[in-house]
């Protein structure tokens, strides 16, 4: 049977994962906590943590926050400042490779070199998501009518994707064929790389705050509806033409939060009453992992072994389930 050790946490948890294997959470009014051998309270932000991200390598935690300051929390405890914009809120950012970090605001999104240089990125419209392609040095981001592909370290021309209406989150799959994109209509949209083929996945009640990829890449699992929708990207056209899975169906309350299972196909499902649950794709058999609490699941993630998975809500509630002793 599943444990449930609660964690005390001040704050709306923004992120909860795991730096080489140490549970953290990282929470609105500024703190992140690590359960470390001797836990850990840290305060990364003098106002509120506005986004956090892991590493490339999962060894430390990128957090941003209004005010201004971009951070770096190592998983005993250090703290860097990485970068500061003085006056804006940098509420998006993403982790690249080799140490580099992308983060934004308004119009402008800065990359940042593992050597300390910045390069800066305008933009005519706001800036909505951002994401690292899985191989080399190429960043999404995503504004309103579709999204632009730069390369940081070359003087290159960007490659525009175009699609009317808002783009929020912007993610590449795992075999960096496809760039995803959430939006402001309840809907995701795709662009095939290849050829800039573009794909509509519409009929969400709600607007996608969450997902995650499947351990081989093959599914993209998403929140936003009363089960989790999973689109399958096997196959030349991916999701096109394609019935999505739904699994943990339920009629009283929304997925909010999803976290693919590191190497077997199951998903953690997180609820907007608080529930969390698991559900395996070949016959959606459900294992509850958690009972209903205070408010919406805010985040979730598994450990490397995918025997712990972690998660946070919107009203400061927290905790590790252990799957195996």
């Amino acid at each position: 049977m599943p444990t449930v050790a609660p964690v005390e946490v001040g704050g709306y948890v923004v992120r909860a994962g795991f730096l080489n294997e140490t549970p953290f959470f990282a929470c609105g009014n500024g703190e992140v906590v690590l359960l470390g051998a001797a836990p850990r309270i840290l305060t990364a932000h003098q106002g509120g943590i506005l986004a956090a991200v892991p590493t490339s390598k999962a060894d430390c935690l990128i957090t941003s926050g209004d005010d201004g300051r971009i951070m770096k929390v190592g998983s005993e405890g250090e703290l860097e400042q990485l970068a500061e914009r003085p006056r804006k809120w940098i509420d998006l950012l993403a982790a690249g490779p080799s140490g580099s970090v992308a983060f934004a605001s308004g119009r402008t999104a800065w990359v940042r070199l593992a050597d300390g240089t910045e390069k800066e990125f305008a933009h005519e419209r706001a800036v909505g998501g951002l994401a690292f392609a899985p191989k080399g040095m190429r960043l999404a981001v995503s504004r309103y009518d579709g999204a632009t592909l730069w390369w940081p370290n070359t003087a290159g021309k960007p490659t525009e994707l175009s699609w009317k209406g808002a783009h929020l989150e912007v993610c590449f799959s795992p075999d960096g064929k496809y760039l995803v994109t959430a939006m402001q209509e309840n809907a995701l949209h795709g662009w095939r790389l290849s050829d800039m083929q573009d794909m509509r996945m519409t009929g969400y009640p709600a607007k996608i705050k969450s997902w995650s990829w499947s351990a081989k890449g093959k599914y993209l699992a998403t929140s936003g509806a009363n089960s989790a929708i999973l689109w399958p990207f096997f196959g030349k056209t991916g999701p096109m033409g394609q019935t999505p899975l739904q699994l943990g169906v339920r009629g009283d309350s929304l997925v909010t939060a999803v976290a693919c299972h590191p190497a077997e196909d199951v998903v953690a499902l997180g609820y907007a009453d608080g529930m969390v649950l698991m559900a395996r794709f070949e016959d959606n058999a459900e294992v509850l992992l958690r009972r209903p609490g205070k408010g919406p699941v805010s985040s979730l993630a598994w450990d490397n072994a995918g025997n712990r998975l972690v998660f946070g809500t919107e009203e400061a509630e927290a905790g590790v389930i252990a799957l195996q002793d």
